[in-house]
């Protein structure tokens, strides 16, 4: 008897037997289509094989899992477009489970439990959705760019054992799963979202990379103002910096209607910029232009392109208020061209790094004193050093932060940015109300930016207003694709756990460390929160991990007190108390 292991994907068709009560001959003729012009030239594409069609289903074997899940995933999002213009009576939908297991072959047929598993796997998909097992998940994990839900372990039938299932949905119909909802957590936007793509670097100078990825942020950053529409967040929209981009693709896996994509070419004194603004739903090009104009010239282009998709996305907003809303700039390039560098000196996390920032928003200052994006850079830097290089005299650096950030804001009180690394310095420096306080101006002023509502949660918990942990979920919504996740995620369990909230602050930890295995906070936060259900086996095992990762993580935080209420800590530091057989 031959054996060999397998990715296993079964397809089942949703509502088969209601589809051919209401029309038989059109749901077959229907299906033959969808399986000869899509499905089966996917399976072919992704290198699987038909073992058998079932009527209303479909057992296909791949010798690899990502070939498997990918496939999957394409079929899902190509049905979807292909129903798209469809009553829904008439739409054939699917639900697919994948696993990987020990097959038995016979012929070109394939027995067995692995194949079990993916039938069961598959009845608990939604309509148009993707159910893995445990064993899949470990395989594809940090190899696709397909984010799945934790759905836990469930009993299915036949099959002795419980299985680990994680789920996926299209993003951009996908409900947060019911280990995110919290009472009274702000919805996610209902609003047409726009994503503005990395615009492209055409020119022969690689060193001119930093140009367009600043043209970028600088769209995506005076887009925000906005409060008319939400913005998908920079870390989200560079995901997809040199990639080829589908972009009804890319509009469902960031939430947005509209995508504006673009290229740049920088030649001496002038630049050319190309933009268009799509309909990610239709596919269709909404609005485009070329810019051919002197570098002098290069923010009336960034205002035109912005007052543009405001006019098209949002008019209902006043004259007042664009011009309320509008960012202000320095008058000369080379100074944004400073603190374009700066940014990206600042974006390392070193302290190198920040040095070469400060000396670069330095420059700029000098050029333009009143530029307050580069005096919010330079508060930024110091605020990097406080956090991330763990400065020696915190103090003195996050009163530098103070200083610089209080000067952005004299030099342009609208600035979000400005407000933001204020509440960060004054957090450094224990004054919690102070920080809280401009957290929320910074969320006034910006509504739509994901670090600014992640701080206002965070610092709302720290001074013991459990309301926070909506505002922190809402950036986890905006902001899908952010590189500091683990480090939100984090916090975020830290805040479920200070609310009594176990179980979630669980799920946030493990969220952390599955985006990111070797983040010891993570593991640390994991392990309180375990001992605080008394589940401490498990609670030792993460504190371990937490000391292989960084050694002396743990016992530099014996001391640990993040809030004002030293309540609260003690109820934080109760799970540890547990482990180590003091409670």
């Amino acid at each position: 008897m031959e054996r060999r292991l397998a990715a296993i994907l079964d397809a089942d068709v949703v509502g088969y037997a209601r589809l051919m009560g209401a029309d038989e001959e059109g749901t077959l003729t229907a299906l033959k289509a969808h399986r000869s012009e899509f499905i089966d030239p996917k399976i072919a594409a992704h290198k699987g094989r038909v073992v058998k069609l079932m009527g209303d289903g479909a057992l296909v074997e791949f010798a690899s899992v990502v070939d498997a899940v990918e496939c999957a995933v394409a079929i899902q999002r190509g049905m979807a477009e292909r129903n798209a213009n469809l009553p829904d009576d008439q739409r054939i939908e699917f639900r697919i489970g994948i696993n990987l297991g020990d097959v038995i072959i016979d012929g070109d047929d394939i027995y067995g439990d692995g194949v079990n598993v993916a039938a069961r796997l598959q009845e608990l998909a939604k309509p148009d959705g993707v159910c893995i097992s445990g064993t899949v998940f470990e395989h594809v994990s940090g190899k696709v760019d397909i984010a799945f839900d934790d759905m836990g372990e469930s009993e299915v039938k036949n099959i002795a054992r419980p299985i680990h299932v994680y789920r996926w949905t299209d993003a951009a119909a996908a409900p947060l799963s019911d280990t995110a909802k919290t009472d009274g957590a702000l919805p996610f936007p209902d609003k047409p979202a726009i994503a503005v793509l990395p615009f492209t670097n055409i020119g022969a100078d690689s060193e001119q990379e930093y140009f367009s990825d600043g043209l970028t942020e600088d769209i995506i950053t005076a887009l925000t103002h906005w409060r008319s529409f939400p913005v998908i967040a920079r870390n989200s929209c560079f995901a997809y910096k040199n990639r080829a981009v589908d972009i009804k693709q890319a509009g469902r896996e960031l939430g947005a209607r509209y995508l504006l994509e673009g290229s740049v070419r920088k030649r001496g004194t002038r630049v050319r910029i190309t933009t268009q603004l799509v309909d990610s739903a239709k596919g269709h090009h909404v609005w485009a232009e070329k810019y051919d104009r002197e570098l002098d010239d290069i923010f009336e282009v960034q205002d035109d392109i912005v007052q543009r998709i405001v006019a098209l996305v949002a008019p209902e907003l006043a004259s007042a208020e664009l011009k309320r809303s509008t960012n202000k700039r320095a008058d000369d390039l080379d100074a944004w061209d400073l603190c374009l560098r700066g940014v990206a000196s600042v974006r390392k996390r070193t302290q190198d790094g920040n040095a070469k920032a400060r000396a670069l928003f330095s420059r700029a200052i000098a050029i333009q004193p009143d530029y307050s994006d580069a005096h919010a850079g330079l508060a930024m830097s110091y605020n990097v050093d406080v956090f991330f290089v763990a400065a020696e005299d915190r103090t003195a650096i996050a009163t530098q932060a103070m200083e610089a950030a209080r000067k952005a804001i004299e030099c342009d009180d609208a600035s979000s940015w400005a407000h933001h690394e204020l509440s960060t310095a004054y957090q450094w420096l224990n004054r919690i109300e102070d920080a809280l306080a401009e957290a929320r101006i910074a969320v006034d002023l910006n509504p739509n930016d994901a670090y600014a509502l992640h701080a206002l949660g965070n610092k709302s918990d720290l001074a013991g207003d459990p309301d926070g942990i909506a505002f922190m979920e809402k950036a986890q919504k905006l902001n899908p694709a952010d590189a500091q996740l683990p480090t939100h995620l984090t916090l975020l369990a830290r805040a479920y756990a200070n609310i009594g909230n176990h179980r979630d602050a669980v799920e946030r930890a493990r969220q952390a460390i599955r985006r990111r295995p070797d983040y010891a906070p993570a593991h640390y936060m994991l392990a309180i929160v375990l001992g605080q259900l008394g589940e401490l086996d498990e609670a030792r095992s993460a504190l371990a991990k937490c000391d292989e990762l960084s050694p002396g993580f743990a016992q530099s935080r014996r001391n640990w007190r993040p809030y004002a209420d030293q309540a609260c800590n003690d109820r934080l530091r109760a799970g540890l108390r547990r482990i180590e057989g003091q409670a």
